[in-house]
């Protein structure tokens, strides 16, 4: 599906960069700014496509969101990006459909940049070193599991040091907002996307 989407997309005059999975094509942000992001919802793994979605909103504000999946509309989703366009795969008789969508979301798209407050810069400044590399590492969309890993530490410390840095940035007060995704869209506001040379590992 994504090499379809790719082809139909470059036959359509568009530059394309088919990414494997969510974490590849956050990285691809620290390269590209793209114009517009088009992501099933089900990825397979976290963050899926909403999450992926409000990520990619919160490191290029200009990127407009085109939902190419299987769901049968988008009321399931209230977390949906505002001014995001939600294409039910069935529904598409040809490519024209999904290249229309696209341009059709392109054209209406309306850029909102929301800068970093100093309450946030204030909040990030207080981080401890393991919590900003921890903060770092979400933000590029990283599993506690391979957080672990790169860190060279047990994934029960991982999820330790998570939940500190969130309670730290106060990210994890409502049950209305993903603390995962509040986190990411802070640091980017705050820093910018890290090169992935930046990286500790």
């Amino acid at each position: 599906m994504r090499a379809l989407v790719a082809e139909a997309l470059k036959g359509a005059e568009f530059e394309v960069h088919p990414c494997a999975s969510a974490a590849d094509a956050i990285s691809a942000f620290s390269t590209i700014d793209p114009d517009v992001l088009v992501t099933d919802i089900d990825l397979g793994s976290r963050p899926n496509g909403v999450e992926l979605a409000q990520i990619a909103k919160a490191l290029s504000p200009g990127c407009a969101v085109v939902f190419l999946t299987n769901y049968p509309s988008d009321a399931a989703f209230p977390d949906l990006p505002p001014g995001s366009t939600f294409v039910n795969k069935s529904s598409l008789d040809s490519v024209d459909g999904l290249v229309g969508a696209v341009r059709s979301t392109l054209q209406d798209h309306a850029v909102t940049v929301t800068p970093p407050s100093t309450t946030e810069a204030a909040k990030i400044g207080e981080l401890t070193t393991v919590q900003m590399d921890i903060l770092r590492l979400i933000s590029e969309g990283w599993s506690n599991a391979e957080i672990a890993n790169q860190r060279g530490s047990s994934v029960r410390a991982v999820e330790k040091a998570v939940s500190r840095t969130f309670e730290a940035l106060g990210v994890n007060r409502s049950p209305s907002v993903n603390p995962r995704v509040a986190a990411a869209a802070l640091y980017a506001r705050v820093f910018g996307w890290p090169a992935p040379d930046d990286r500790s590992t």
